[in-house]
């Protein structure tokens, strides 16, 4: 992309920034140096398209998504008024033609994500030199494209991107693999797990205490136990399914280096999906309570609450994370301050003591933090939504009517909604994939497996993700689910789709019905 225009910021907006961070600190907030740049709406929209990092490799898609914000915006139906980048420095971009309120509510909302993203446990693992690191990622995949070709290597990445979302995202605080794999062969150990476990007695006593059928069977059990474990590749379902084709697939250097990438990018940006609701309630939180207290003139008034009520309105269907996550802020905010916690409240069954508890603890301002803290939006829902919240902000789950083809509100129970919110945000709402079998049916085939949750895979999708691993796997790739209560095997050997209900025969049918070119 071309480079902008002067983007240092002006006298003018150099004072703001400094006041406003001088309010943000003021208040506790913690965050690394964060540099402003003032850049034009198109300028801003191309920089969106990239994901914030101007350097980043070039591919399609990027352009795709410029146009789209480039329409949307020159049709006023949407505008960027602000974007920040995880880094350190912290890198965020303001508008020009933004008026001076909204310059200063948008700084002090980049100084609530700047504090989010180095305090928050999510983001501990992220590197903070990413704008470094999207650069050299650029570099490379530019000399691979001059190398191998543009059309190679873009057709590559449009499969590698498809699936960038295969990862395990709790892979950065559990421990998945072994420190000692299997291939470490450590005599004492095959020793001591060949040695069946006995209970001490007296020699008397021994054969009632350990009787010689049970033992044999034991020892029996547990040689099977072993050699599955010598065969099975993994030895356990993998959940990073981009890390096990790169540790294992067929494929170039160039290749693996381009899935390394992709994989890179997809954790980077995936405590962004986990805290979206938290990450932007807190930066909302701290916009209104800068302006509020410490920045808004009176004469701007008007112009803040327009701009903020824009910012937390509801729109459609979707449920908008900086209204959820500032109000529910507040709410524990408020629960802390006035002590509507813990045994002694939950268990009064006193309306009207409830209703005017206050214990005067002020717990509030220290509480929030605490949760910005070790929170992720899964956590913070479960732990902190109440009935109270509930019936205050009027939430309700909803359900579509296929009869009507409308959608209609399908309960106001507490249960009912929090189970909603809780099952859209686990796994971002994407289904549970894993990879069972590196060598299928000792043919060298792929067996994936999806977690049935209750939900079926949509058919044109999943087909699709067969289709981009197969390339990428060289050989035939299945997976295993769960179609209308029936377990069924998803196939593609790289010509044609199949489909076969487990059970059957142990080659795929053949049915012209379920078979797709």
């Amino acid at each position: 992309m071309q480079g902008f225009a002067n983007t240092n910021l002006p006298p003018e907006l150099r004072v703001l920034k400094e006041q406003i961070e001088e309010h943000a600190r003021s208040y506790g907030l913690d965050f690394y140096e964060t540099i402003f740049e003032v850049i034009d709406a198109e300028d801003l929209n191309e920089v969106a398209s990239y994901g914030g990092f101007p350097t980043r490799y070039p591919h399609w898609s990027f352009g795709m998504q410029y146009e789209e914000l480039k329409k949307s915006y020159d049709y006023g139906l949407s505008k960027i008024y602000e974007m920040v980048i995880n880094n350190d420095p912290c890198y965020a971009y303001l508008m020009r033609s933004n008026n001076i309120v909204d310059q200063k509510l948008v700084m002090a909302h980049v100084y609530g994500h700047c504090d989010f993203f180095k305090n928050n446990l999510y983001f501990s693992h992220t590197s903070r030199k990413m704008m470094d690191e999207m650069a050299n990622h650029g570099s490379r995949i530019r000399g691979y494209v001059e190398k191998y070709g543009e059309d190679e290597v873009e057709s590559f990445m449009d499969r590698c991107m498809s699936i960038d979302d295969l990862i395990d995202i709790h892979s950065t605080a559990i421990k998945r693999r072994d420190d000692v794999s299997r291939y470490d062969f450590n005599p004492k150990i095959d020793e001591e797990e060949g040695r069946t476990k006995r209970f001490k007695s007296k020699d008397y006593m021994d054969e009632y205490i350990n009787p010689p059928d049970v033992l044999r069977a034991e020892e029996e059990e547990e040689r099977k136990q072993r050699e599955h474990t010598e065969r099975a590749f993994p030895e356990r379902p993998e959940k990073d399914v981009l890390l096990f084709l790169i540790e294992h697939a067929p494929i170039k250097g160039w290749q693996r280096d381009v899935l390394e990438i992709i994989r890179d990018e997809a954790y980077y940006v995936m405590p962004q999906a986990q805290t979206k609701i938290m990450n932007e309630g807190w930066a909302s939180y701290w916009h209104t309570t800068i302006m509020e207290q410490k920045a808004m003139t009176p004469q701007e008034v008007v112009d803040f609450a327009d701009h903020h009520s824009g910012t937390v309105a509801m729109h459609g269907p979707r449920i908008n994370p900086y209204k959820l996550g500032l109000e529910l802020l507040r709410d524990i905010e408020y629960r802390w301050d006035t002590g509507r916690f813990g045994p002694e409240y939950e268990e009064c069954d006193d309306l009207d003591k409830k209703r005017s508890w206050d214990l005067k603890l002020g717990l509030g301002r220290k509480k929030i933090f605490e949760v910005r803290r070790i929170h992720n939006d899964i956590t913070f829902i479960d732990t902190f939504l109440t009935p109270e919240f509930c019936e205050r902000t009027k939430m309700f789950s909803y359900a579509f009517v296929e009869q009507t083809g409308q959608y209609v509100i399908e309960s106001r129970a507490f249960e009912k909604i929090k189970q909603r919110l809780l099952f859209s945000l686990t796994n971002f709402g994407k289904p549970w994939i894993y990879v069972k079998d590196g060598n299928y049916r000792n043919r060298g085939e792929l067996l994936l497996w999806h977690q049935h949750n209750g939900i079926d895979l949509k058919l044109n999708y999943a087909r699709d993700v067969l289709q981009n691993m197969q390339v990428i796997w060289s050989r035939p790739v299945n997976l295993e689910t769960i179609l209308e209560g029936k377990a069924t095997l998803l196939s593609y050997d790289g010509t044609e789709h199949n489909q076969k209900t487990l059970g059957e025969h142990d080659e795929p049918r053949r049915n012209p019905l379920v078979k797709t070119r």
